[in-house]
């Protein structure tokens, strides 16, 4: 169980560790629930891109409460989609930095062979015939998910990219038990690992009495959402809804809803002013 309470592992966005006073408690599974294109992307890969330049400038991570690793776990998009993106908003010289810094783990496979796609679709050349028997063979997609977890350095930042696709699968209720029963389990076994995972969720995608349960599981909800302020244009907004042991000092500071902004140079950013509704 890690139990340094001095410690924190920081989110990597400039503008948000100083207000969470140096970033998220070790053993957090923090869950980012979101409007579609409201920033919820954008926290994690901005997250992972400075948290991995961190790791490559400073090494061990010594000092930035990062001793661990950095690990982007996809579950229906292969490696090179994201990285395309990533190249896509972020200057040349800092694509490499996302490419050396961070473990991709790619659990598509997996995730389309429990599905009705066919095969070819996700898998080519030689393996498509391997494919073919593993799907009548396949493994269940939060064992493999556990496995690669559990594989992770301790006092790591892990992200799983999303939640949304492995909640509507369990589509019954033996499969909602074993969902949440996972979720459970992380946020257990998170304490011992010392580490930060993030699970980013639709919002929307799940009824409200299941997405409520979700909540339940995470140590921290944080909403983004998009909202229409008088006179303005639509604006982004993050809203800290629960976070252990950082909740009771934004709290005492008002410091629990913030306007977000995309940009070109630094990718996501809070502003830390009280946005008033």
């Amino acid at each position: 169980m890690w139990r340094r309470t001095d410690l924190k592992i920081p989110t990597g966005i400039p503008s948000l560790d100083p207000v969470l006073e140096g970033g998220v408690p070790p053993g957090s599974v923090v869950l980012l629930l979101g409007d579609i294109g409201s920033g919820m992307t954008d926290f994690i890969r901005t997250s992972a891109l400075s948290l991995a330049k961190e790791k490559i400038n400073n090494g061990n991570g010594s000092g930035t409460g990062l001793a661990g690793e950095v690990v982007y776990i996809t579950v229906t998009r292969v490696r090179e989609d994201i990285l395309g993106e990533v190249a896509l908003s972020v200057s040349p010289e800092m694509y490499p930095v996302i490419e050396e810094g961070v473990r991709f783990e790619d659990l598509s496979e997996v995730y389309f062979d429990s599905s009705i796609v066919p095969v070819e679709w996700y898998s080519e050349g030689a393996d498509l015939l391997a494919r073919m028997h593993q799907r009548s063979h396949r493994d269940d997609i939060l064992s493999s998910l556990s496995g690669l977890l559990s594989g992770a350095a301790p006092q790591s930042v892990i992200i799983v990219d999303s939640l949304t696709e492995l909640a509507t699968q369990a589509d019954t209720p033996e499969r909602w038990r074993a969902f949440t029963g996972f979720l459970r389990g992380l946020q257990r076994v998170a304490k011992r690992w010392g580490s930060v995972i993030y699970l980013p969720l639709a919002q929307g995608v799940l009824s409200r009495p299941h997405e409520l349960e979700v909540m339940d599981c995470a140590d921290a909800v944080i909403l983004f959402r998009w909202e229409d302020l008088q006179g303005m244009r639509r604006q982004r907004t993050m809203y800290v809804q629960k976070f252990r042991g950082v909740m009771p000092h934004l709290e005492e500071r008002d410091l629990v809803k913030f306007a977000v902004r995309i940009t070109p140079g630094s990718g996501f950013e809070v502003s830390n002013i009280r946005v008033v509704i």
